[in-house]
């Protein structure tokens, strides 16, 4: 079963990935017969994300040639930080998924509170980061910037975990 939860995550990871990959990308993965490596899966996932995050980001965002020269090289240091938020999120998904057969208390509540902290660091970031924002955009477009974020964020969030089984 966790080979069946684990191909589930990665899967998920591969799908998510592969919405802003190119047509041929996608046709070449389809035809690859081996799954990618769980580090290759996160590397792939983090990086449409952001990618896809910049780009509606850059749409949502009316920011004069100025105003974006200031603020894109502060939103690729925060995205930097945010990367090793979210990759110790998928490892610790991947590891809930490969011993989902086995979970004890002790690793349920390890899980929980790994999600916990994840939250914790993603809101510390997210407040250390919106003050940044303000030192190089108007107060409601750096609200409106970090909005758009935390909101990509949590639909990630949805679509990780919607592939998820609950504990049992």
């Amino acid at each position: 079963m966790h080979r069946i939860l684990a191909g589930l995550v990665v899967s998920s990871l591969v799908v998510s990935s592969a919405q802003a990959q190119t047509t041929a990308a996608q046709q070449a993965s389809a035809t690859t017969a081996a799954a990618p490596s769980v580090e290759d899966a996160i590397k792939s996932f983090r990086a449409d994300m952001q990618t896809t995050r910049a780009d509606i980001l850059a749409k949502n965002l009316t920011l004069s040639a100025d105003q974006a020269a200031k603020f894109w090289p502060v939103f690729e240091k925060y995205q930097k930080e945010q990367n090793a938020i979210m990759d110790a999120q998928l490892k610790s998904i991947h590891k809930y998924v490969e011993g989902y057969n086995t979970l004890d208390d002790a690793g349920a509540l390890a899980m929980i509170n790994a999600h916990l902290e994840r939250d914790t660091k993603m809101t510390a970031l997210r407040r250390q980061w919106l003050a940044e924002f303000q030192k190089v955009l108007a107060t409601k477009l750096a609200v409106r910037a970090m909005e758009i974020d935390r909101r990509l964020s949590l639909a990630a969030q949805m679509e990780v975990a919607s592939e998820l089984p609950l504990v049992h």
